[in-house]
């Protein structure tokens, strides 16, 4: 069984009305609607449709009614002013990339300080119907709008875990969102019991947090890690660097890898300030015994530097770009 985030049924959207010219204008609006057999939940001045059927409304909104005074929400989102509902059905199409599951995966080599290879790190690649690639930051982008963030991480997580069971002795690293988790028991019950099937030691794969700084809710993720760990997996953080989280909240969550930010490791042989960062980074890693790993590596002095200092694993074009296969 799935939970309702993880589903990709046709988006429901809530109005909200206000204005004396607007709620006189509602039970018109109402009957009109349901002459022509449109269903429509009522609660007060709320009014719920279906996603098929909204056009109609809003064609009259605009003509009839003070748009500046009606607002709506989808499942996960927040209430938005009537302007911006064009951009919710303008992203319609993420929908079915995710419920076709329209995306491949490329592997990236994460290497040790001999250079041989140590893990590969999963990458979601996402493709229209005609099989051309679309930019992650655009899907992403297109599943916040529509409140459907929640299922496209999950099908990004099953599709790696799918991949990961390719590299047989090979850890694999595996990005998840973990705002997008409500309930790690549940939530991520499917993943774990994937794993299981496919024959995947759980120690071969490390969940990585992305977005790990924008985690406000500490305990939360807390039960996400420690669902994890009871399971066997491991997890790492990404994207550290300077104003990164406080070492009481890394000795908190104690992550097997920590992830040097790739703004500071590019040019960080030549540039002071990324070295203090990069340092700092480091240290806060062997005091959690986390294993610290530079990512973003495109030249050779780079690496010679921060190996120099004690960084254990490494990941860039220096090493390998993204492919279909593993290197």
């Amino acid at each position: 069984m799935e939970c309702n985030n993880c589903t990709v049924d046709e988006l429901m959207f809530t109005f909200r009305v206000k204005g004396t010219v607007n709620l006189a204008m509602m039970p018109e609006v109402i009957q009109h609607l349901k002459r022509r057999n449109i269903w429509v939940d009522i609660k007060g001045n709320d009014f719920k449709l279906k996603e098929s059927e909204v056009n109609d409304f809003i064609d009259f909104c605009k003509d009839h009614m003070n748009p500046n005074d009606v607002s709506f929400i989808v499942p996960n989102k927040e209430w938005k002013p009537f302007r911006e509902i064009e951009n919710v059905l303008d992203m319609q199409w993420i929908d079915e990339i995710i419920k076709n599951e329209q995306l491949i995966c490329y592997y990236q080599p994460i290497v040790d300080a001999k250079g041989d290879t140590f893990a590969y790190e999963i990458l979601s690649r996402f493709q229209n119907k005609d099989g051309m690639l679309i930019y992650p930051n655009e899907i992403f982008s297109a599943a916040r709008e529509r409140g459907r963030l929640y299922a496209l991480d999950r099908v990004c997580r099953m599709t790696a875990v799918k991949y990961a069971a390719r590299l047989k002795d090979k850890k694999a690293f595996i990005n998840f969102i973990p705002t997008s988790i409500y309930s790690p028991e549940f939530c991520l019950k499917s993943t774990t019991n994937l794993a299981n099937e496919l024959g995947v030691d759980p120690a071969q794969l490390v969940f990585e947090v992305v977005e790990s700084e924008q985690v406000e809710d500490r305990d939360h993720l807390k039960r996400i890690l420690n669902y994890y760990k009871e399971k066997g997996f491991q997890y790492a953080l990404d994207d550290v660097g300077e104003g990164y989280n406080t070492l009481e909240m890394l000795e908190d969550i104690k992550p097997k890898y920590m992830k040097l930010d790739m703004k500071y490791v590019q040019g960080v042989a030549s540039d002071n300030s990324k070295q203090e960062i990069a340092l700092k980074s480091l240290e806060k890693a062997l005091q959690v015994e986390s294993v610290p790993l530079a990512e973003g590596i495109e030249e050779k002095e780079d690496f010679e530097w921060l190996k120099a200092i004690g960084y254990q694993l490494f990941q860039g074009y220096y090493f390998g770009k993204p492919a279909p296969t593993p290197i």
